[in-house]
């Protein structure tokens, strides 16, 4: 699903237009709640797009643990051009599982919870590897959105394929990150994505 031929056209996107508009507001939000000089941890980041805007408001360093491995060519290309591949590691793994992340300053996840199917599990384990700021964003949970996900999964099944995606309740998964010591400080509500900043209580 997530492959060589999708990380080429991501990275061409953003070289042509740069961020999309939730993307862009996560960066806003986290550059308002501080970055310099922060470890971003970006789970799911794909070509890195977000991880070069934070790098150049000012944060250190940046990690990314990508689950499919089709990102790594674009998005070290795209670090390369923006000169900062040497403040990038990219790791290859299941974030939710995996034990060998270390922490960081700022933990975000961009369109990634709803690729996954236990946000509990997810969600609660971004907010354990962040000391000071967790960010996601996710689609809302009404009607139409559950109809276009269940039309979205009987396609993948139909074309053999085994990735799913989900539509979790937002409220639950904000509620998770309480659970782990973060209150919202900002909130993104638009119709097709929203997101949420948190901070470490």
């Amino acid at each position: 699903m997530f492959d060589e031929k999708v990380a080429r056209r991501d990275a061409e996107g953003y070289r042509r237009r740069g961020l999309g508009p939730p993307a862009q507001w996560i960066v806003d939000a986290l550059v308002a709640e501080g970055v310099a000089g922060a470890k971003v941890l970006e789970v799911g980041g794909g070509v890195g797009a977000i991880q070069l805007e934070l790098l150049a408001a000012g944060a250190e360093r940046a990690v990314n643990v990508e689950y499919s491995p089709g990102y790594e060519a674009a998005a070290a290309q795209l670090a390369d051009e923006a000169g900062v591949a040497e403040r990038i590691d990219r790791e290859i793994g299941d974030f939710a599982h995996d034990g060998r992340f270390g922490d960081a300053d700022v933990v975000l996840m961009h369109r990634v919870v709803c690729c996954y199917p236990d946000y509990e599990r997810l969600v609660g384990e971004a907010a354990r590897h962040a000391r000071r700021t967790l960010v996601f964003s996710f689609p809302p949970r009404n009607p139409v959105s559950r109809l276009v996900n269940t039309c979205s999964n009987i396609w993948m099944r139909a074309t053999g394929r085994d990735f799913r995606s989900y539509v979790h309740p937002p409220g639950r998964m904000i509620d998770t990150a309480r659970d782990h010591g973060f209150r919202p400080v900002a909130q993104r509500r638009r119709r097709i994505w929203l997101a949420v900043a948190l901070t470490r209580e």
